[in-house]
């Protein structure tokens, strides 16, 4: 296509990267450990992003996948995803000492399963099978939830009274693939409950209105994230479905491949809710290298949400 450089451009989400669930997490740790020191242990990732997970492993931090690998009596931090019951009580039976990171909107959606499960509701729980916050989710009540994953899962859904039927849903989903579920249940359950309010979290619904804003008048849209965060990969499925004509999922700028750039003069660039700026900035200055140095927000939102530590490491907040 040639022309100068002075006709590309990069259009930047706002808002991007942390949400207030990870930043609290990530801090969780950090601060787990300047106050008991190393090693402290953390059930799964305490959010899914690599280089958070690698940075915190060379602290001094062992993630583990169950709590039976945890010595007794240490120091176990539960991740921003949630845990179930069972985890607590297998935590209470090895005597770990334990802080909960557990997102406060994760924690929303399990306080909702409990409450419908007590007056026995069937709870169709919209989700990606196998993700740790649906597991969590799901454990609170095990004997009323069944997960629905996707659309096309809904014929497989059987309940007991068609009157007492709600959906809760995993909170890092795509706002328009849940949307479709709902609909394709609701025609099957007319008497289908939605949830008291958004299970969808605020972030989540932010980034994907934001990518949504750029998206069409983009030649490529650049994520910022890892494979196994869930609100990252529907940032790609979002920016395509909104009308960019590529879009790809990066950890860092050493993964964005040059012949991508070729032809393009619009790129966008967003991250998921668990990736620090640090990892924006780094592709930034790749793109910077290319000729992509004109660099223009798009906001969409503005975010001030933060949440209280736990209770064990409030005195010390950063």
């Amino acid at each position: 296509m040639g022309g100068a450089d002075g006709d590309k451009r990069v259009l930047l989400a706002e808002p991007r990267g942390y949400c207030a669930g990870v930043d609290r997490a990530v801090e969780t740790v950090e601060k787990a450990l300047d106050k008991h020191g190393a090693p402290i242990y953390v059930r799964k990732e305490i959010v899914h992003n690599r280089h958070v997970v690698e940075t915190l492993r060379e602290r001094g931090v062992i993630f583990v996948d169950e709590t039976d690998e945890v010595p007794e009596g240490a120091l176990l931090v539960f991740s921003a995803h949630g845990v179930s019951p069972a985890v607590h009580s297998s935590a209470a039976a090895r005597n770990l000492r334990t802080i909960d990171a557990t997102c406060p909107l994760v924690t929303k959606v399990h306080q909702e399963a409990k409450r419908f499960a007590r007056d026995d509701y069937d709870i169709l729980l919209i989700g990606h099978e196998g993700h740790e916050e649906v597991e969590g989710t799901a454990g609170e009540a095990p004997d009323h939830v069944q997960l629905v994953d996707g659309p096309d899962a809904v014929d497989k859904v059987t309940v007991r009274d068609e009157s007492k039927v709600i959906w809760l849903s995993q909170t890092t989903l795509s706002v328009d693939e849940t949307m479709e579920t709902v609909s394709r249940l609701r025609e099957r359950f007319p008497g289908l409950q939605d949830p008291p309010s958004d299970d969808i979290c605020y972030a989540t619904q932010n980034r994907q209105v934001a990518v949504k804003a750029m998206a069409p008048e983009c030649d490529l849209v650049i994520v910022v994230g890892s494979r196994n965060s869930s609100n990252s990969v529907r940032l790609v499925e979002v920016a395509l479905g909104a009308g960019a004509k590529a879009a790809y999922l990066v950890d860092y700028a050493r993964e964005v491949d040059p012949a991508w750039l070729e032809g393009v003069r619009t790129i966008g660039i967003t991250s998921g809710a668990s990736v620090p700026e640090i990892l924006v900035r780094g592709v930034l200055d790749m793109l910077e290298e290319h000729g992509f140095a004109d660099v223009q927000p798009v906001t969409t939102a503005n975010e001030t949400l933060v949440f209280a530590l736990p209770r064990e490491l409030r005195e010390s907040r950063r």
